[in-house]
């Protein structure tokens, strides 16, 4: 079990820089992104890769169902908060942090695991949980959906400007656009309050992201 034990935490460090490496160029490459590429982004070697995972079917998968662990992780916390408001925010902006809807551009592309099912079940169920208790407490406008939180989620977490400035290597406009990120964020959070007008159009049906998977 002692040598087993380095190896595994090893095994969680790649596992980590290549989840933050394949949403960083899923964001550019989509799902025509190479398996090569995430390996050299995340600094990990492509033989020990494909030691681990057969195919870059594997792979994605397994990328996916980590994600989904993120997602579960926010939730949690969010409904650990005693006000419901600062639950579903710190949900929101946490989701929005690690870039939850980046693994987006693999839907329909690789077949859906049971793990991955799980997984989205539960942060369904979670962020429905998180939406009611808004909506109870009078904080959540009454005609924001589960999925609008979730579209407005993936929208916002996609590459950013910071993140775009960073490729440049125009680290002088980094902070800034980091600033304006948070702003929009803030303007977007806003938006969700009660006392707003109506959303325009229907509201989106809950299978809608799961559809595309």
């Amino acid at each position: 079990m002692a040598r087993r034990a380095p190896r595994y935490a090893e095994a969680e460090r790649n596992d980590r820089a290549l989840l933050e490496a394949a949403k960083k160029v899923l964001a550019v490459d989509g799902a025509h992104t190479s398996v090569a590429a995430i390996a050299a982004r995340a600094g990990v070697g492509i033989a020990s890769l494909y030691r681990r995972y057969r195919t870059k079917e594997e792979l994605f998968q397994h990328l996916c169902a980590l994600s989904l662990g993120q997602w579960i992780q926010a939730a949690e916390e969010g409904l650990a908060h005693e006000d419901a408001w600062e639950g579903l925010v710190h949900y929101v902006t946490s989701a929005i942090e690690f870039s939850g809807g980046a693994l987006g551009p693999l839907a329909g592309t690789i077949p859906v695991t049971a793990e991955m099912a799980e997984k989205f079940t539960r942060s369904e169920e979670l962020t429905r949980a998180l939406v009611a208790r808004a909506h109870e407490a009078g904080v959540l406008r009454p005609d924001a959906t589960t999925v609008d939180v979730s579209l407005l989620i993936e929208q916002l977490g996609k590459a950013s400007l910071a993140e775009q400035f960073e490729v440049q290597g125009r680290d002088d406009l980094v902070d800034a656009a980091r600033d304006a990120h948070r702003r929009i964020i803030a303007i977007a959070l806003d938006g969700l309050r009660t006392g707003h007008g109506s959303l325009p159009g229907m509201p989106p049906g809950p299978g809608l992201l799961a559809e595309r998977w």
